[in-house]
């Protein structure tokens, strides 16, 4: 979330700001403002209330060896009074500190400046794009039909077992999926990501660190008996594990890949658009995440992006990249790049990965801070991006590498599945 004191001293470029997400901010900073001010002036008549009782307390047991018990009882009454009136501060204060997060936690990040204002994917920017779209022969099938044809994956089973969006990859497609994981790790942990195994349910305060909760898509599997979220994404649980964390300067930069499977309920999600591996609502991922400091975390984004094109290049897959606009900018973002691979038979673009670059917004409220050269405590910079998410760059690959005997396997990947075609 956004500090308050940097509200403050540039409140018409935070409101100019968000203006690019069709935000508009004038009315909740104002209450932010607002809501501040009542917390310093209570704050402060807390404190003063507390000073006043210690010093009478002070001067009672005094009072009393000089005799002067009239005067002593009286400032006893006092301190009492004292006391009943700072826990009436005490308790408007807690409930002014709530109220405050609240709006807080309902302000997006402030786009950076290179952001385009925008209201959906229309008005993105395409900045790179590579690799030669082949027109496939006219007997070349989508995805989910190269599924059915091999038995590698069945989305009936899974319909059968849980519901639409939970497929059941079988054979040589359970055989893929596996070589995909493995590879993308690989490739992160000899770039010098440190991998991790995590949980795959956190808690409400992990949700609200990295900026899932609170979940106003309602995109979230939420277990309730325990009130245990699924993760949408790696980026949870692996980011938390620095929540109420303070580094050193040296400690940077921090880097965490992890694999996990990833829950969403994508409500709303309808039409072929969402067909076959499009859009579930289990899959796998591998992610990246960064802890950077603040005078390195543009330099690592641009790094973070080179290393997924690397992969995409490896693979062979024509893919390009876009800079979100402001209204396609995930809400904790300050600066998100999307990828996309071209699926020769559904004649389209697929996301399969974004990179993004969330300032100190998470960290904020992660309370993941570090101690500078100066020796004061300072919000780090957090990062993530995907690398890769499976679906649909698998989709991507059977559909881009199916020939009349069957789908070849990239070279690349070819040491991890141990077959060279599926047919």
């Amino acid at each position: 979330m956004l500090q308050v004191q940097y509200i403050k001293e540039n409140k018409e470029a935070v409101i100019e700001g968000l203006k690019k997400r069709f935000f508009n901010a004038e009315e909740p900073i104002e209450k932010v403002l607002k809501l501040d001010d009542e917390r310093k002036s209570t704050q402060n008549k807390l404190d003063n209330s507390l000073a006043e009782a210690k010093k009478m307390a002070g001067q009672i047991g005094g009072l009393y060896k000089q005799g002067k018990a009239d005067e002593a009882n009286l400032l006893k009454a006092k301190t009492g009074e004292l006391k009943t009136e700072s826990k009436e501060f005490s308790a408007k204060l807690t409930e002014i500190e709530e109220a405050l997060k609240t709006e807080l936690y309902n302000i997006p990040n402030v786009p950076h400046q290179k952001v385009v204002a925008g209201k959906s994917e229309d008005d993105n920017e395409i900045i790179y794009q590579e690799g030669e779209i082949k027109d496939l022969n006219e007997d070349a099938i989508p995805h989910w039909e190269i599924a059915s044809k091999y038995d590698i994956i069945d989305f009936e089973l899974g319909t059968k077992i849980t519901g639409a969006g939970f497929p059941v990859y079988k054979g040589k497609g359970a055989r893929y999926q596996r070589a995909l994981i493995n590879y993308f790790l690989d490739k992160n942990t000899d770039a010098g990501y440190k991998e991790f195994q995590v949980p795959h349910l956190v808690n409400e305060a992990s949700g609200y660190g990295t900026g899932q909760l609170p979940d106003k898509e309602g995109q979230m599997y939420h277990s309730t008996v325990d009130d245990l979220y699924l993760i949408p994404t790696a980026e949870v649980p692996v980011t938390n594990m620095y929540r109420d964390t303070i580094l050193k300067a040296e400690d940077f930069p921090i880097k965490a890949t992890a694999y996990t499977p990833c829950f969403r309920r994508e409500a709303g999600s309808y039409g072929a658009h969402v067909r076959g591996l499009n859009r579930l609502h289990q899959f796998d991922k591998v992610e990246l995440v960064q802890l950077q400091h603040p005078d390195n975390s543009w330099d690592a984004l641009d790094g973070m992006v080179e290393h997924v094109k690397g992969i995409l290049q490896e693979l062979g897959l024509p893919f390009r990249v876009l800079r979100l606009c402001g209204g396609d900018t995930g809400f904790t973002a300050a600066m998100t790049y999307d990828f996309e691979v071209w699926s020769a038979a559904q004649k389209r673009w697929l996301e399969v990965s974004s990179v993004s670059n969330f300032l100190d917004f998470q960290a904020n409220r992660l309370k993941l801070r570090f101690t500078n050269k100066e020796g004061k405590r300072q919000l780090a910079h957090t990062l993530n991006g995907s690398s890769l998410a499976l679906p649909r760059i698998l989709a991507a690959l059977l559909e881009n590498n199916q020939t009349e005997d069957g789908v070849n396997i990239p070279e690349a990947l070819r040491s991890y599945t141990r077959f060279d075609v599926i047919d």
